[in-house]
């Protein structure tokens, strides 16, 4: 019986020392006052709300954590409601002043929420909306800015300041976009808004990295899903077209060289392979074949061809629709292999670990 007692009462003396930290796993709305920023909870900021450490920050750096679906609710009422906010923007040598208000009780509460949160994620580094070009660069910074927030009776008051020029410049900017979320709502929420200072026209300029003339590109090192070296692509070409002009579908060969090579932050070594066949087999004929089957001036397509050669890419015909297109092997440009048929050709790439990419009409 007393080892009974003395195992309850250390199981209760578990439970009053755990009872903490269950409290202090995200910010809790306590009775404090005045303008400090209470960081434990019960410890209040303005309207008393204390803003208690969360656990796990670690892993949380793109800001979808525990918090971003209901930061994500906040901020889509405020654009719903974004016609009974008033909002003014003081321009300080380092910063901003702002007053961000609403008549309506309960949007003037989730205005001073929003702010509380964003205030939080600033000090802790635990970004939001990094999809945003200027957003994820001021969240880059967040070590140089200082935001201080007072809660008025219809909303909040916020100063937020830099000592940094630059950081400052940004904070500047990011104020003008929340005043355009409240002017324009979810129109103004929708677009990327660019980083002061960066020229994003000049980065856009298009270029043949490998194939000259053909398949532009624009260089974007900062979008996602960039090319992967050791890539392999099958590249299923059955288009066809005027005679006369140079396969569309080439041109997009062209293109995918070129995007590889660099239309991303760093070149990537990729290996290509094209397999013609259907509308796209005689593409491929020499420049009497081509010249005595469709009656031009040789074949318009070889340049190209010839190009994509010597940027290694692998080029292979269907033997079976070559000739029963009324063509030989023969007659075939010396750089392209004919292969039994596409079918193989293509299984065979597949199971070699290439990607396949149909190009059709």
């Amino acid at each position: 019986m007393k080892r009974f007692a003395t195992i309850f009462a250390a199981s209760i003396l578990c439970l009053l020392l755990v009872q903490p930290s269950w409290a202090q796993d995200r910010p809790g709305r306590g009775q404090g006052q005045g303008l400090g920023r209470g960081m434990g909870p019960g410890q209040g900021m303005g309207r008393g709300r204390g803003m208690g450490r969360g656990a796990g920050q670690q892993g949380q750096q793109h800001g979808h954590d525990d918090r971003h679906d209901a930061d994500h609710e906040v901020f889509q009422f405020l654009l719903q409601n974004h016609e009974k906010i008033k909002r003014t923007v003081k321009q300080l040598p380092n910063g901003v002043e702002t007053l961000t208000e609403s008549d309506t009780p309960e949007i003037a509460d989730k205005i001073k929420e929003h702010v509380e949160w964003m205030e939080y994620r600033i000090e802790n580094t635990n970004p939001i909306r990094m999809r945003d070009p200027l957003f994820a660069e001021l969240f880059q910074h967040t070590d140089k800015i200082k935001m201080l927030h007072e809660d008025t009776e219809d909303g909040v008051r916020v100063i937020e300041t830099s000592d940094d020029p630059y950081v400052a410049k940004l904070i500047k900017a990011h104020a003008k976009v929340v005043s355009g979320f409240v002017e324009r709502g979810f129109a103004e929420a929708m677009k990327n808004h660019a980083v002061p200072g960066k020229d994003a026209a000049a980065d856009q300029t298009p270029t043949h990295p490998v194939i000259a003339g053909h398949g532009a590109v624009v260089k974007l090192p900062s979008a996602v899903q960039q090319p992967r070296r050791g890539t392999k692509l099958l590249v299923d070409l059955t288009s066809g077209g005027d005679v006369s002009k140079v396969n569309a579908g080439l041109e997009k060969v062209a293109k995918y060289v070129n995007i590889y090579a660099g239309g991303g932050a760093e070149p990537a070594d990729a290996t290509i392979a094209v397999v013609l066949h259907g509308k796209a087999t005689l593409a491929v004929l020499n420049p009497d074949a081509y010249a005595a089957k469709f009656n031009t001036d040789g074949n318009p397509n070889l340049a190209l061809l010839r190009q994509l050669h010597e940027a290694n890419v692998e080029l292979y015909v269907c033997g079976q629709t070559l000739i029963s297109s009324g063509s030989k092997p023969e007659d075939v440009a010396v750089f392209v292999d004919t292969t039994v048929s596409a079918l193989t050709a293509v299984v065979n790439l597949q199971s070699d670990g290439f990607a396949y990419v149909p190009l059709g009409n």
